[in-house]
């Protein structure tokens, strides 16, 4: 949703079978290979300053850190978890309307090494 950092029912649904995976993987990954799981969130460009949210950095920081600690309660090591914020500034779509805001509002998944 526009302005929140809370994960709705289908995102908890995904993210499950997301650690699920995650959880069963991670064991037979040689402990020398580095990886991480980078938690990107992202907002539409809409401005929030609010109580809670002073900016969309502030919100889409606080999205990817929703994310994380959904992964950690799901057993995923924090040690292989990132989170990261990147505001309005990487948007999937750059039209100005509801659909592009709604694309645009979102966290992306990145395995990658540290």
């Amino acid at each position: 949703q526009s302005g929140s950092a809370d994960i709705g029912e289908a995102g908890q649904e995904q993210l499950r079978k997301i650690s699920a995976a995650l959880n069963e993987i991670a064991p037979k990954i040689p402990s020398e290979l580095k990886w991480v799981l980078r938690v990107d969130g992202h907002t539409d460009t809409v401005p929030i300053f609010t109580d809670r949210f002073r900016s969309n950095w502030e919100l889409s920081s606080a999205r990817a850190l929703s994310v994380v600690n959904y992964l950690t309660a799901q057993g995923v090591p924090p040690s292989h978890l990132a989170a990261a914020g990147f505001g309005q500034f990487h948007p999937l779509d750059p039209a100005n309307n509801d659909t592009a805001r709604a694309r645009n509002r979102r966290i992306e998944l990145k395995l990658t090494e540290r």
